[in-house]
């Protein structure tokens, strides 16, 4: 009998601890594969999303894959990751969670209008991450440069 992953487990912990402490839950993911994520906001192969129960609906975390609801520039959208794909899950206020080591069997085929992956050079990074306003969506802004540019990160709550 194989052996059930930790992961799973330690990313639905990390998640509850956030929540628990009045944190925003963010999941980096690499992209492909099985992966559905609304590819216009994926950078470098990779995105980061706000998995709050505010950004989300629907949220299921298996032992499998994390499958939610959430709206991207207004537009509702099913989002499915493998477990085997996400990078991390920390929180966005203090950078505090847990990153993981990619268990991809097999090689992710990119799409056409996805960047080239990134060189074995570099070790995926958390960097800050910046909420567009009036969506659940949330882009990665890892280099200085744009972090200079970028003002402090807002989200807008609309009821």
């Amino acid at each position: 009998m194989q052996e059930t992953s930790t992961k799973p487990y330690f990313m639905r912990a990390i998640y509850e601890w956030c929540t628990d402490n009045g944190y925003t839950p963010y999941m980096a993911v690499k992209v492909g594969g099985a992966a559905q994520v609304p590819m216009e906001f994926v950078r470098n192969g990779e995105i980061v999303l706000n998995i709050s129960f505010g950004a989300t609906s629907g949220l299921k975390m298996d032992n499998e894959a994390v499958t939610f609801k959430a709206r991207f520039g207004g537009v509702s959208r099913e989002i499915y990751v493998p477990v085997a794909n996400v990078i991390a899950v920390y929180a966005s206020e203090n950078g505090q969670g847990m990153a993981f080591e990619l268990e991809l069997g097999e090689p992710i085929s990119e799409e056409e209008d996805t960047p080239p992956p990134v060189e074995e050079k570099t070790k995926p990074s958390l960097g800050l991450a910046a909420v567009s306003s009036g969506s659940g969506s949330v882009t990665n802004t890892n280099s200085e440069k744009d972090q200079k540019k970028s003002e402090k990160p807002s989200l807008k709550i609309i009821k």
